[in-house]
């Protein structure tokens, strides 16, 4: 499953025109007053200004499989990444076979870098914004997970993601390439004490050739 674009909302245009162009080194596809629309590998990012949202996103964007490290090092003059407990700046999801940091954009959204080994895209060279490869999650606040998923399982033929131990608390509709991270209301975000919230989202899907409009 892919995800090909991803519609949030945000009450700064201008901070997310200069962290997503200038910190990230996205392109810009279009721009307004209103509205901005970014290519983040093969996917689109857009954000459309509401004054008065208060709310903040969680989503993700895979990288090679073996840059991890360049990744975190490219970070360093351009985000905080977000310490753990432990110490370190590195999640292992052991049983996705996954490594993440996590950061914020200028708005609050909690942003990831995610390394998935059990995908066949290891680069060679020096990491840089071209070296996102896409969007791989974004997260969705609905009161029942598995209801949600099923649901999206029924009508539109996905799948959970298998190697996810999918609850009513937490589940993952999709695989390595794209997923909807289906959670709880009021639930943190982790690595963040941030809880979580039902905020407006527009996603494009392909999945098995088809096209899936979704609208949260």
């Amino acid at each position: 499953m892919k995800i090909d674009q991803i519609q949030i909302k945000t009450n700064d245009i201008q901070k997310i025109k200069t962290f997503y162009q200038n910190t990230l080194g996205l392109f810009i596809l279009e721009n307004d007053s209103k509205s901005i629309t970014l290519q983040a590998g093969t996917s689109i990012l857009k954000f459309t200004e509401d004054p008065g949202f208060k709310s903040i996103y969680h989503f993700a964007f895979n990288i090679p499989e073996n840059q991890l490290e360049e990744a975190i090092q490219w970070c360093k003059d351009k985000a905080d990444l977000i310490v753990l407990e432990d110490k370190s700046v590195v999640t292992h999801f052991e049983n996705w076979n996954a490594h993440s940091v996590y950061f914020y954009d200028l708005n609050g959204n909690l942003l990831e870098f995610i390394a998935r080994h059990d995908l066949n895209n290891e680069q060679v060279g020096e990491f840089n914004s071209a070296s996102i490869l896409n969007i791989s999650e974004i997260g969705i606040v609905t009161e029942s997970p598995l209801e949600l998923g099923n649901q999206l399982i029924a009508e539109h033929g996905l799948r959970f993601f298998s190697q996810n131990e999918n609850t009513d608390k937490f589940s993952a509709i999709g695989d390595h390439e794209g997923l909807l991270i289906l959670v709880q209301p009021n639930r943190n975000w982790y690595p963040t004490q941030t809880p979580s919230e039902s905020n407006p989202t527009e996603i494009t899907l392909e999945n098995d050739e088809s096209i899936i409009n979704l609208k949260f």
